[in-house]
């Protein structure tokens, strides 16, 4: 499982490195690959190892086909997927349209997600996680319902 928080430096080629702990937790499988893509409701990437997007691809393959709402987010969240793989370094080379999405620049931020982690810009991570008193009465009960 992906647990954590790691802030790294985006290169001049649009790489950012994934940490040891993350790595060894994606190579637990025996497989380098995965897949990027962008979240439907966040400014951040979505990183789902290879087997865990082909279990995630064959849920969305059951949808309706016909469904208006499966046909939107297979066009927004699949069709937006790229398969990638880490380099000898232990890097992630983000493509540009992506790093443009999420208007990632310099400065990167992982987090652990469970079975898959996000990719964020850092400071739209800090922006995404402040909350004003309001809002974080609504969140408890919120995770209340919820039972957490």
């Amino acid at each position: 499982m992906f647990r954590g928080q790691f802030t790294h430096s985006v290169d001049a080629k649009g790489r950012v490195s994934l940490p040891a702990r993350f790595r060894d937790v994606l190579l637990a499988d025996g497989d380098a690959r995965f897949v990027l893509t962008p979240a439907v409701f966040d400014p951040c990437l979505h990183l789902y190892p290879m087997k865990a997007w082909e279990e995630f691809e064959r849920k969305v393959s059951d949808l309706p086909s016909l469904d208006a709402t499966a046909i939107r987010f297979r066009r927004l969240y699949v069709s937006a997927a790229v398969e990638c793989e880490l380099d000898g370094s232990g890097r992630v080379l983000v493509p540009p349209h992506l790093r443009e999405k999420i208007k990632l620049d310099k400065d990167a931020l992982w987090a652990g997600m469970g079975r898959t982690l996000e990719l964020w810009a850092k400071s739209s991570w800090d922006a995404a996680l402040t909350m004003t008193s309001e809002e974080a009465d609504s969140f408890r009960a919120a995770l209340e319902q919820l039972k957490i």
